[in-house]
C-alpha cells in the first residue's frame, strides 16, 4: 500500500492526471453546492415556490423550510453533510419531492444510457455513409455536406421530426419513455449531427494513410479491399477514439434541448429541472453520475486506443502520415461566402425590430425574401443582424479553446484528466452557474460555452502530440542532435496544429449551436435580440405553418459550417513520401500472412 503514495507514482503522468480529474470534481461539486448563494436568490422562496405556487412566501414558511433543510448552517456545512453520505450510496433526499435522490438519479441515467447508445447508434451509420467513399476513392473532398450535417441544430431537427414522423404521419411516438419506439425520434435527432462529426473526422484522417507505400504493397500482394480499409482504419483511430468517448458523453448530458422537445425524462432534463427549482441534492447527484460517466468513458477510451497503437508508442515505433494540405476548389467556399455575405448585407440594411400584426407569418416576398416571424417582424433583417453577435461570438470562444487546447496539448496528463470533467458537465449546468452569477445573456452564454469547449480539442491534441513524440522519425532529429526547440517548432507544433484547427473549423457551427440551446433554454441571448439561437427558438411554436422563419437560421448555420470547412486546408494523398512507412511488424497493421509476405524482396524467377 505504501508504494501506492511514493512521489514517482504520484508525479507520473497517471499520477498527475488523477490529481487533476481529482481536483476538477471538487470544484465542480463545490460550484454546484454553492448554487442557492451564487444567484442571489432565497434558495428557500425557491423551494417553496417550487413545492407550492399558492402559498405565499410568509417569513414564518420561509424560516420553517430553512429549518428543515439546514439551510442557517451555510453551505459548506451542506455540503459536507452531502459528501458524508456519499460512501453509504445516500446522495441525500430531494428538497422538493421529499424522496430519495439515488433512484431518481438511477432512473434518468438509465434513460439517458438507452438514449445514447440508439443515438450513437445513428451516428456510427452516418460516419460509415460519409467514410465509405473515402475508402472507395482514396481520397477525401472538403467535407461540406459532413459539416452541414454537423451544424443542424439538434432542437430543430427533433421538432421537425416530432412534426413529420409524429404528427403528419402518425408512425412513432411524440413524447414520453414507455419502450424502444419513444427512443428512435430523439435518437435521429441526436445522431445525425453527431455522426456528421465523427465522420468528418476519421474521413479527414484517411486519404493520407490510403497513399502509404504498405498500401501499393499489400494490394499488389492481392490482399482483399476489405483488409486493407480496416487496416487503414485501424491506423487512424487511435487519436480519435477519444472524441468518439467524448461524443457518447455528450449525448447523455447534452441532450437536454432534445429531452425537453420529445418529454424524455433524462438525466439532462432531470438536472435541468435540479437547477431551476434549486433542488440542490438532486442536482448535485444529477452532475456526480454525469461526470462520473465521464471518467469511465475517458478511461474506457484510453484503454481501447492503447490497445489500438500496443507497442508502437512505447518503443517509439510511429510514423504518422505525411500531412499535405490543399484547400478545396476556390469557387466552393467563394459561393458559400458570397451567399451567406449577400444575405447578410442586405439583411443589415432592413430593421429587425419593427413589428407589423398585419403581416404575421407571411410566406417569402418581395417585400420580405425571407417571410416573418409571429410578430410580424422580418426575417432577414434579424439574420442579417444577428449574424455579428452569432458568428463573432461563436469565433471567439472557437479561438478561446483553440489556444487553450494547444497549450494542454503538451500535457496530455492535465489535458486528459480535466478534459474527461469538462467533457461531462452539460453546457446547460455550466450555463446556469455563470448565469447565477452574472446573469442570463449573450456573455454569460459564451463565458459557460468557453469554458466547456475546450476538452475535445485538448484531447485530440494531446493524443497527436503524444503519437508525434513516439515517431520514428523524432527519434532520428535527436539523433543527429537536433535541439528540442528546433524539433517543436519544426515538427511537432505544425503536426499538432493543423488538425486540431481543422477540427476547431469543423466545431465552430457546433459552439454557435450550444450558444443557440442556453437561448433556447432562456440561458442565453435574450429577446428581443436578433441573434440566430434566439430565431431558431421563437420559431418552434409555429414551425409547422411558417417553416421559413426556422429554415433561415438553420440553412445559415450550414453554410457557415459548409463555408468553414471548405475554407480550411485537409489532407489529400499526393506524390510525395517523405516519411518513413511503418514497419512490417507495427502493431497498427494486422498480422496478414499474404501482407507480410509482400513486404519481402522477391526472387526473380530463373530463366
Amino acid at each position: 500500500m505504501a508504494r501506492l503514495f511514493t512521489p514517482v507514482t504520484l508525479f507520473s503522468p497517471g499520477g498527475r492526471a488523477a490529481l487533476t480529474r481529482l481536483g476538477c470534481l471538487a470544484a465542480v461539486l463545490a460550484a454546484v453546492g454553492l448554487l442557492p448563494w451564487l444567484s442571489g436568490r432565497d434558495p428557500a422562496l425557491t423551494v417553496l415556490r417550487a413545492r407550492s405556487a399558492e402559498q405565499e412566501g410568509t417569513p414564518e414558511a420561509l424560516a420553517a423550510i430553512r429549518a428543515d433543510l439546514g439551510l442557517d448552517a451555510g453551505p459548506l456545512s451542506l455540503l459536507g453533510s452531502w459528501l458524508s453520505g456519499l460512501p453509504r450510496g445516500d446522495l441525500g433526499t430531494s428538497w422538493v419531492s421529499g424522496t430519495d435522490v439515488l433512484p431518481s438519479v438511477v432512473s434518468g441515467l438509465q434513460v439517458s444510457l438507452a438514449l445514447m447508445g440508439a443515438a450513437l447508434g445513428v451516428a456510427l451509420l452516418v460516419t460509415c455513409a460519409i467514410v465509405a467513399p473515402v475508402l472507395v476513392r482514396g481520397r477525401g473532398s472538403a467535407g461540406a455536406f459532413a459539416a452541414m450535417l454537423a451544424a443542424l441544430p439538434e432542437f430543430l431537427l427533433a421538432t421537425v421530426a416530432l412534426l413529420v414522423c409524429g404528427v403528419w404521419l402518425g408512425l412513432l411516438p411524440t413524447s414520453g419513455w414507455q419502450g424502444p419506439a419513444y427512443m428512435v425520434l430523439p435518437a435521429v435527432a441526436l445522431g445525425i449531427p453527431a455522426g456528421g462529426l465523427l465522420g468528418r473526422l476519421v474521413a479527414d484522417a484517411l486519404p493520407p494513410v490510403l497513399d502509404e507505400r504498405w498500401v501499393e504493397l499489400w494490394r499488389g500482394a492481392g490482399v482483399g479491399r476489405a483488409r486493407i480499409s480496416a487496416a487503414a482504419l485501424r491506423r487512424v483511430l487511435p487519436p480519435l477514439v477519444p472524441q468518439f468517448g467524448m461524443v457518447a458523453v455528450g449525448l447523455t448530458g447534452g441532450a437536454v434541448a432534445v429531452e425537453t422537445v420529445f418529454a424524455v425524462p433524462g438525466i439532462g432534463r432531470t438536472a435541468l429541472g435540479a437547477a431551476k427549482s434549486q433542488d440542490l441534492p438532486l442536482l448535485q447527484g444529477s452532475v456526480l453520475a454525469l461526470l462520473a460517466l465521464g471518467l469511465v468513458t475517458g478511461a474506457a477510451a484510453a484503454v481501447v486506443r492503447r490497445r489500438l497503437l500496443g507497442p508502437a508508442l512505447r518503443d517509439a515505433g510511429l510514423t504518422l502520415p505525411a500531412a499535405r494540405p490543399v484547400r478545396a476548389h476556390p469557387a466552393v467556399p467563394l459561393t458559400l461566402g458570397i451567399t451567406l455575405l449577400t444575405c447578410v448585407g442586405w439583411g443589415l440594411l432592413r430593421d429587425p425590430y419593427t413589428v407589423d400584426t398585419n403581416a404575421r407569418l407571411q410566406a417569402p416576398s418581395w417585400a420580405y425574401p425571407l417571410g416573418t416571424d409571429g410578430l410580424g417582424r422580418d426575417v432577414l433583417a434579424r439574420l442579417g443582424h444577428g449574424a455579428a453577435s452569432t458568428i463573432g461570438t461563436a469565433t471567439a470562444v472557437c479561438l478561446a479553446g483553440l489556444v487553450l487546447a494547444l497549450a494542454l496539448g503538451f500535457l496530455p496528463a492535465v489535458a486528459s484528466g480535466a478534459s474527461d470533467i469538462a467533457n461531462a458537465l452539460p453546457p446547460v449546468i455550466a450555463g446556469i452557474l455563470v448565469a447565477a452569477v452574472v446573469g442570463p445573456g449573450t456573455g454569460g452564454a459564451a463565458l459557460a460555452v468557453a469554458l466547456l469547449s475546450w476538452p475535445t480539442l485538448s484531447s485530440h491534441a494531446a493524443a497527436l502530440v503524444q503519437e508525434v513524440r513516439a515517431s520514428t522519425f523524432l527519434l532520428a532529429q535527436r539523433a543527429i542532435g537536433a535541439s528540442p526547440l528546433w524539433i517543436l517548432t519544426r515538427h511537432v507544433l505544425p503536426s499538432v496544429a493543423a488538425p486540431v484547427t481543422r477540427h476547431a473549423l469543423l466545431r465552430l457551427p457546433g459552439i454557435a449551436l450550444a450558444l443557440a440551446s442556453l437561448g433556447f433554454l432562456g440561458l442565453g441571448a435574450q429577446p428581443p435580440a436578433p441573434e440566430w439561437g434566439l430565431l431558431l427558438d421563437e420559431s418552434r411554436a409555429y414551425v409547422e405553418r411558417a417553416p421559413w422563419a426556422a429554415l433561415a437560421p438553420a440553412v445559415a448555420l450550414a453554410l457557415l459550417a459548409a463555408l468553414a470547412v471548405s475554407s480550411a486546408p485537409y489532407a489529400e494523398p499526393g506524390p510525395s513520401r517523405t516519411t518513413a512507412q511503418p514497419r512490417p511488424g507495427s502493431s497498427l497493421l494486422p498480422r496478414s500472412r499474404a501482407a507480410l509476405s509482400a513486404l519481402r524482396p522477391r526472387k526473380e524467377p530463373t530463366r
